[in-house]
């Protein structure tokens, strides 16, 4: 559809002032609205909403160098040109010429792009005689990181082959999806269709990597194909944990959680009637967002080994008020509580019947779902005779992802353990396993690829648990950076509208709210650009909103 002119409703002039904006409706389109942002004093028209989940950007944060931050998970892009900067967005923002004459205000742009808000990347690529960059890259995993890669790569205008090998069975997902909603269709949950790495001429190969040759710079995989490489990017994520206890490794009806394929397992054992008793083993984020996915119409008991749920991560009055939300809809609590064994149906042997735990005390089950962590996938380079893997079974990498002691091979997502520099890192190793994170250290990854002296970019992790309310959390209060010693509340945990600070000293190394968008966001970028307020103002009262990010 060709581009066309369309007039603005109920603008008379472009006079938005800086580090505003406003989502105006576009006259002749029904449900048309663009967004007007202006940054640094530079006005532009773009996509009125998130490419990602349809956040309404009109309540994202802006800034005067012209970042545009969802609301809601974190995604962000270039106000002049509607590129991606931030995951875990996959498709730009188009970006609007305006014109203003006779009292008036005009956008030109295809109906069809206005409507959908949406603008997808460059990726076509002619691989050929007249490409300007040589070699082949190998991606060995299919996820959320191969795909921030594999993007960034042709974003960049790199265009020689690049071949990904997956043992999924199936082309990259969001999988944030499988423990947030149980949603069994690969087809349903694909980021892109298999056309669009034919025109990026990306090779998909369906196998298991089962050995790399760093000398010889090839991949093999386990049905005997070769892959020579002149760049290596390892993306293999994480493998979930099992329980080594009795009857857990030998009954049917335990699950794991991490592909399709679990969600299709789970949602069999369920079965279509329900009223299901389901034993959740693990009080962290897949184990809460199981919880709540499988609670309605069936019996649904946690089992957590910690006073209340991801109080390691979020302290124990916010997990407190998480944990009252979830007894609110029906489901148990088993707390400070190990596990012991796994015991038979009596009606059928072979599956699970019941979950003693350790004080003696019996959960009777049809179900059970492990959601105990999981280990970097790197068991395929466990006896690489040149290579050393770090204690948890991660890649130790610097800041562009590249691993230690090894040339032209990358590492990222949940196998990375790379140095981090937001507030309180100083560059201390660290390993994420954040959806958001990994897709980041992909593009960061391209960009060293194609730009081998660039500096590193930054990016302060992000992400979302669905656990009654969307929690939102950015920064890094994990053990190995130094972890938090206090944590200051404002909003209300009651009412499910709260943001917390987390921070070590004066420092706040990270942030959780719910249901004070874009709170989080903001202090995301805040931290991004060294501005975040301290403990003490927080204390006081301070609010992060109230930071003028347009200077």
């Amino acid at each position: 559809m060709a581009a066309q002119e369309y007039k603005l409703k109920g603008l008379t002039s472009l006079s938005i002032s800086p580090g505003s904006k406003q989502e105006v409706e576009v006259e002749g389109i029904e449900d048309g609205k663009v967004l007007l942002v202006n940054a640094g004093g530079h006005i532009q028209a773009l996509g009125s909403r998130c490419t990602h989940y349809g956040a309404p950007l009109v309540k994202g944060v802006l800034t005067g160098s012209g970042r545009l931050t969802c609301p809601w998970h974190g995604a962000c892009f270039n106000t002049r040109t509607g590129d991606i900067e931030s995951a875990p967005a996959l498709d730009a923002l188009p970006a609007f010429k305006l014109a203003e004459r006779d009292g008036a205000v005009y956008v030109t742009g295809d109906e069809a792009t206005i409507k959908n808000s949406r603008r997808r990347p460059n990726f076509s690529c002619n691989v050929g005689a007249t490409a300007k960059h040589e070699g082949h890259i190998v991606i060995v995993g299919g996820g959320s990181g191969a795909m921030g890669a594999v993007e960034g790569l042709r974003e960049k205008g790199f265009d020689a082959p690049i071949t990904i090998i997956s043992n999924e069975g199936y082309l990259p997902i969001d999988r944030p999806k499988l423990s947030k909603a149980l949603i069994a269709d690969a087809a349903k949950l694909a980021w892109r269709g298999k056309s669009w790495f034919d025109a990026g001429s990306v090779s998909w190969v369906d196998g298991e990597v089962d050995n790399v040759d760093f000398s010889t710079r090839t991949v093999r995989t386990k049905s005997g194909s070769s892959h020579s490489y002149t760049k290596l990017i390892l993306a293999t994520g994480g493998t979930p944990r099992l329980l080594p206890l009795q009857g857990f490794k030998v009954l049917g009806n335990i699950f794991t959680l991490r592909s399709v394929h679990d969600t299709k397992k789970i949602n069999a054992a369920i079965g279509e009637s329900k009223g299901k008793k389901i034993v959740v083993v693990g009080s962290s984020f897949i184990g809460m967002e199981v919880a709540g996915a499988t609670s309605k119409d069936n019996t649904v008991t946690v089992v957590g080994m910690e006073k209340v749920p991801l109080d390691r991560i979020l302290g124990e009055k916010v997990g407190a008020a998480i944990q009252k939300t979830f007894e609110g809809k029906g489901v148990k609590f088993h707390m400070n509580a190990g596990v012991d064994k796994a015991e038979p149906s009596g009606s059928d042997p072979s599956n699970v019947g019941a979950v003693y735990l350790k004080d003696g005390t019996r959960i009777e089950a049809d179900l059970v779902i492990l959601g105990v962590g999981v280990a970097p996938a790197t068991e395929y380079l466990r006896d690489n005779p040149v290579l050393r893997l770090e204690e948890d079974g991660s890649l130790k990498t610097d800041e562009n992802f590249l691993v230690q002691g090894l040339k032209d091979v990358y590492a990222i997502g949940d196998i990375a353990t790379y140095p981090y520099n937001g507030p309180g890192g100083d560059g201390k190793h660290t390993r994420i396993e954040h959806w958001n994170v990994a897709q980041n250290a992909g593009r960061s990854a391209a960009q060293h690829i194609v730009n081998p002296g660039s500096p590193a970019p930054f990016f302060v992790p992000v992400f979302w648990s669905a656990l009654g309310a969307q929690l939102r959390y950015c920064g890094n209060s994990g053990p190995s950076v130094g972890g938090w010693d206090d944590l200051v509340l404002q909003g209300d945990l009651e009412q499910s509208k709260f943001i917390v600070y987390y921070t070590r000293g004066d420092t706040v190394v990270a942030a959780a709210s719910i249901g004070m968008d874009p709170a989080v966001m903001q202090t995301a970028e805040l931290m991004r650009v060294g501005r975040m307020p301290n403990k003490a103002m927080l204390q006081a009262g301070h609010d992060v909103l109230s930071v003028n990010l347009s200077d």
